[in-house]
């Protein structure tokens, strides 16, 4: 087994390890809510290769000490670590299933976490692996167990909400910003790359700032905010996005973040437990919600 750095050749491999990783966490996720498993052998969803293709290469560039791979004449594995200020983040964290137990995963998690060498604090949004909650521990990290809503909006209850925009390039400052003041760090590039894909929401007000970013369902992937209640009029606005009959999902929510809790169950979603918001010297950022790619 070999440990080296990710090259962009390596992503054909990589992108299989990943969708196939990813089939067996939905698979537990689907066993859970008592809905039928997807298949392991299907396509992956149109714009899937993509999205993930441009996220890793995106991080290939900006973070290419975070980048690894594990492999015996086959990629099995790969890791992608990322430092913001000095803040540093696991951005994706992938044994293929039929490698998984064989140490490969202990092996490839050493050189990601020597690229945190020198920061502060550490973020990872974990699954509810137990071999992943295990690693975590090890490495110094604690665990805060998080929980995942979803369902359609119930479009009557949506609120008028006022001071909510749509963002721009402009607003860069005011969403490192807010990260900064919620989490410690700047997303900084990451920025650029989430408002090319997402919809931006702002909030910009005299009693308080944050921004959101929210995809084509009305599900924010990213929300920083420097209060409570501008939290709140950013999420509400997102959920306003949702097309009817969408599905929405707004996950990755630790008891820290009550002000969201109370939204998605105002607007009819359902709660529920799931995986883990892994945090090292650091308590969960509030009010906030990580994106699992760039936390």
């Amino acid at each position: 087994m070999l440990i080296r750095p990710l090259r962009e050749s390596d992503l054909p491999d990589v992108l299989d390890v990943v969708y196939r990783s990813m089939s067996v966490v939905r698979a537990r996720i689907a066993i859970a809510a008592g809905t039928a498993p997807p298949d392991p052998d299907a396509a992956p969803p149109a714009g899937w290769p993509e999205r993930w293709s441009a996220q890793i290469l995106h991080l290939l560039g900006t973070d290419p000490g975070g980048a690894w791979v594990a492999e015996d004449g086959d990629v099995f594995g790969v890791g992608l670590a990322l430092v913001r200020d000095k803040l540093w983040g696991l951005s994706a964290y992938f044994v293929r299933p039929d490698r998984q137990g064989t140490g490969a995963g202990a092996a490839l998690m050493e050189p990601l976490l020597e690229y945190s060498r020198g920061c502060l604090r550490g973020i990872i949004v974990s699954t509810e692996d137990p071999r992943a909650a295990r690693r975590y521990r090890l490495a110094g990290f604690t665990l805060h167990p998080t929980m995942r809503s979803s369902g359609v909006v119930r479009r009557e209850v949506l609120p008028v909400v006022d001071g909510v925009r749509l963002g721009g390039i402009g607003d860069r400052d005011l969403c490192d910003s807010s990260d900064r003041r919620t989490r410690g760090a700047a997303h900084g590039p990451d920025h650029d790359f989430l408002s090319e894909r997402y919809q931006l929401l702002v909030c910009d007000t005299l009693t308080g700032s944050g921004y959101c970013y929210v995809d084509k369902d009305g599900s924010p992937i990213q929300l920083a905010a420097s209060t409570k209640k501008v939290a709140q009029r950013l999420l509400w606005s997102a959920l306003a996005l949702s097309p009817p009959g969408a599905t929405v999902h707004v996950n990755h929510l630790t008891a820290a973040q009550e002000w969201a809790v109370d939204v998605v169950l105002a607007a009819g979603l359902s709660v529920r437990t799931e995986g883990y918001l892994a945090l090292r010297h650091m308590r969960p950022p509030e009010p906030y919600i990580p994106s699992p790619a760039f936390l």
